[in-house]
């Protein structure tokens, strides 16, 4: 049954993470990328992810198959950057408290101020806007001191008929458009000085020490008037509007980086959601800035906007228990799991599309999809498919293969021109040998855990085209195995190297319980370790006969 109607229902393009298990075999990885390009063909934004790193085996066959790295993924849990996002308002350090205002509406109430690389150096908001032009007049005195003559002359929609090269204006305002007395009564030493078209108190004005003449109803300069500014450096503006609204507009001249705010709750776009909130919930600001590494500005976000947020999206492939899915993914939505193991422990908030067949691997169940929605793969991902399938199998030696694995494994091999046993050769060829270097990362590869009689139980497996160099390892391997179990607290932890070759395995076992293993696998006469010819499986040899002998103590 098609699930497209899963995805139709979420809409608006959002993303779906097409994701494998920690450690991934060549199985996950194909098993994703085929996934997420069958959805992708039905014009859904599905992306291939993988967790931990990957092995030389996937690595070298993603470049057989022209097949780039899947994304990779180490949170369930959504970031900021997946968010919607309001505009950032950008203003320069430069503009002016009019410049903002004129832009103040419903939808734009809090200003970035930012740099010519888009860096975040404050924030404009109502408050500190009401801060400037209502509250104590020595504080708009003191900005008034710090601001430019030219942003005077725009504020007021005025025409600067002259400017010293350096003003002296000490932010104080007098308005003397209204009076009719003399200016005998009048200090007016460094100050921005609003009056009228009388040339005689323009000139007594400027010889009294004003700094600025604003004039209104006036058209024109006097030449003795702009001579005598000239000589005692005084500015001259000719205002665009009347007294009043000159002293008004006056305090818009303002620059936004004297009035911005600097004590700022920023984000980065890459932190979660959930974390995000929390900080949010101990402040009260309207809004927050969301900047990249760079600090350059994103946008800004908000309480609706986090508690709005949606989850991230996944789709779980070769796997359906928690410890083997991406960290957090009980704080995500899982769309869909598509898997070929044991049922596990994941539990969902809403119903969710399961397909679990006992198939030799996920890849035979993601081919089949293709076939059932009537859809192509490119010949790529077909080969992909067929790796994955030959991998998991161990070229359909493994007792998990079935004839249906060996049926789609055919005609995936017939659409991407690929001889079965060739190919096979160079995938178990490509299990390096360079795993073995790093022991601790060896047994970290491919590493499953379960849990039986309260015990903690640990598998890892290494698949090989021979086993003739672990021999060498043997001494140290079980040193470091050791080590692990007792940092792990494992009960038994099994070291399972298989031959895809010779069709077999040999184990190696740590912890309090490893002589179990020689009870389980016993060796021949005479020998430790011994290979263990037919047993490839560990899910269908080793774990099922293990559970046996710890719940009931035979087999």
């Amino acid at each position: 049954m098609s699930t497209d109607y899963l995805y139709r229902e979420y809409g608006g393009g959002g993303i779906v993470y097409a994701v494998g298990h920690r450690h991934p075999d060549t199985d996950s990885i194909a098993s994703a990328i085929g996934y997420a390009h069958l959805k992708q063909k039905q014009g859904y934004n599905v992306v291939a992810c993988y967790l931990d790193e990957l092995s030389s085996e996937s690595k070298f066959l993603l470049k057989k198959f022209n097949q780039p790295f899947p994304l990779r993924i180490k949170d369930a849990r959504s970031q900021l950057d997946e968010t919607v996002m309001d505009d950032s308002n950008r203003v320069s350090k430069d503009s002016m408290l009019r410049d903002v205002i004129q832009r103040f509406d419903e939808q734009h109430k809090v200003f970035t101020v930012q740099d010519k690389r888009d860096r975040l150096l404050g924030i404009v908001t109502n408050s500190s806007i009401g801060e400037t032009v209502l509250h104590d007049t020595s504080r708009s005195i003191d900005l008034l001191a710090k601001t430019p003559i030219e942003n005077i002359a725009r504020a007021i929609d005025g025409k600067l008929y002259y400017a010293p090269a350096k003003s002296h204006h000490n932010g104080k305002v007098s308005i003397l458009a209204l009076s009719a007395n003399n200016l005998k009564f009048y200090d007016l030493e460094d100050r921005i000085v609003i009056m009228g078209n009388d040339t005689n108190f323009q000139l007594e004005a400027i010889r009294k020490g004003a700094a600025v003449l604003l004039l209104v109803w006036t058209k024109e300069i006097a030449p003795m008037v702009l001579n005598e500014a000239k000589k005692n450096q005084c500015a001259i503006i000719l205002s665009g509007h009347g007294a009043m609204n000159t002293s008004r507009f006056l305090y818009y001249s303002i620059p936004v980086q004297l009035i911005m705010g600097k004590d700022l709750v920023v984000f980065n776009e890459q932190e979660f959601v959930e974390d995000a909130k929390a900080k949010m919930m101990r402040t009260r600001h309207r809004a927050y800035p969301i900047v990249d590494q760079e600090n350059r500005v994103m946008g800004l976000t908000s309480r609706y906007r986090l508690l709005n947020a949606p989850k991230r999206r996944f789709v779980l492939l070769d796997h359906n228990e928690a410890i083997q899915s991406v960290p957090n993914i009980e704080k995500a939505e899982i769309v869909e799991i598509i898997d070929h193991h044991r049922l596990g422990d994941l539990t969902s908030d809403k119903p969710v599309s399961f397909r679990n067949e006992p198939l030799g691997a996920t890849a035979t169940i993601i081919a089949k999809l293709f076939i059932e929605q009537n859809v192509k793969p490119d010949w790529d991902v077909a080969g992909l498919l067929l790796s994955a399938i030959i991998a998991d199998t161990l070229n359909f030696k493994s007792p998990t293969t079935t004839e249906e694995d060996k049926k789609i494994a055919q005609h995936l091999a017939e659409y991407a021109e690929q001889n079965i046993d060739l190919l096979a050769r160079d995938i178990f060829k490509a299990s390096s040998v360079d795993l073995l270097k790093d022991l601790g990362k060896l047994l970290e590869f491919d590493v499953k855990n379960y849990t039986v009689a309260e015990r903690n139980i640990i598998i890892s497996q290494y698949t090989m085209y021979r086993l003739n160099e672990t021999n060498a390892l043997e001494e140290e391997l079980v040193k470091v195995m050791e080590q692990y179990a007792a940092n792990k607290n494992a009960y038994l932890w099994l070291m399972m190297f298989t031959s895809a070759r010779d069709n077999g395995s040999v184990f190696y076992a740590a912890g309090p319980g490893k002589d179990v293993l020689p009870l389980i696998f016993p060796n021949a006469d005479g020998e430790k370790n011994t290979f263990q010819e037919g047993i490839v499986s560990r899910k269908n040899q080793v774990v099922p006969k293990l559970f046996l002998y710890l719940r009931e103590g035979s087999i």
